[in-house]
Parts: structure tokens; sequence; C-alpha cells
């Protein structure tokens, strides 16, 4: 790669997963606390239904752009990384990124293999896609604890990420957030 920043489809799958992910944490979020009942009870069916809905369909989006980022970063690479990261900052920064990665592709594969182990619809929009695996109650109740476990290994490597971010922009002012920009 000849810049120092990823390119421009690299950077606008970068922000598309991460407005998606923190749509699908919203709702998963919604759907751990209150449980269907609860949602029953404070939204109606409709809204309740369109949740879930919704929910499925951001994780087969983000199943889908990640498995393109991925083939995006092993044929574009990534820029050099900066001068000014130590060595244990490139490890971490890589360790994280790494994680990222794996867990933004597990997750939505989780909830659709939970999905249709539980003997519900695996929706995209409104299409119906295969469920990939038959019925069964106890294999999705796994499925859906590791769902739930792997959603929060995101947002503490997402922690991670956004305070390694935020500390490149507001502290060391080392130009490592130009890379990712969408902007300038």
């Amino acid at each position: 790669m000849q810049e120092d920043r990823y390119s421009f489809t690299q950077r606008l799958l970068h922000w598309s997963i991460a407005g998606l992910v923190a749509l699908a944490l919203a709702a998963g979020i919604l759907f751990f606390t209150l449980g269907f009942d609860g949602l029953m009870n404070a939204f109606g069916e409709t809204v309740t239904n369109a949740l879930y809905k919704y929910h499925k369909t951001a994780g087969v989006l983000i199943l889908g752009l990640m498995i393109l980022r991925v083939i995006l970063r092993l044929s574009l690479g990534a820029p050099a990384p900066v001068a000014t990261l130590t060595s244990t900052e490139r490890r971490l920064s890589s360790g994280v990124h790494l994680l990222l990665y794996a867990v933004l592709l597990a997750i939505p594969a989780l909830g659709w293999l939970a999905t249709a182990a539980g003997g519900y619809p695996v929706e995209f929009f409104n299409a119906t896609l295969p469920g990939l695996i038959g019925k069964d109650k106890a294999l999705s109740e796994i499925l859906f604890g590791l769902h739930g476990l792997a959603a929060l290994t995101v947002m503490l490597l997402l922690g991670l990420h956004i305070a390694g971010a935020l500390r490149h922009w507001l502290i060391k002012r080392d130009g490592v957030m130009r890379r990712m920009s969408l902007f300038g």
C-alpha cells in the first residue's frame, strides 16, 4: 500500500461495521436486560419483533462485511506502523485488532446457529435465510450463551480499541487517527 492510511473502501467498511455493531450491541443489551417478555411489556409485539429481526439483519450484514474486510486486509494490507509506536503498543494494537476480527466474525456466526437451533427464523430484512443446522434446544442455549460471552468480549475489545484511538488522537497526536478517518 503506497499511502500512510487504509484504502477508502477499508475505511468505509470500518465505520459501517462500527455503526452496525453499536446498533446490534444496543439491541443485545435490551434482550439481555429485559428478556422477551420484558420487551413485549415495554414495547409491544410489533417493536419487539422488529428489534429481533433487525438485530439478526445487522448480524448478517456484520458477518458479510467482516468477511469482505478480511479479504481486503489480506489483499491490500495495512499502512506501515507509525514510527511513534513502541514495540509494546504495536503488539497490543495487533493483538486487539486480530481479536476484534475473530470475535466480529464469531458473534454473528454463533447468533445465526443459535437462532436456527432454537427453531427461530434467521431473518435478513424481510427474507428468511437457511438455518444451517437443525432444531436443538439444548445446543441453542449453549450457542446463545457463547454469543453473549462473545458480545461481552467485543465490548471489552472495543473499549481498548477506542481508548487507544483516543490516546493517539488527544495525547500523542501522532496521526494514527488519520489512517482510518473518512475525512482529510
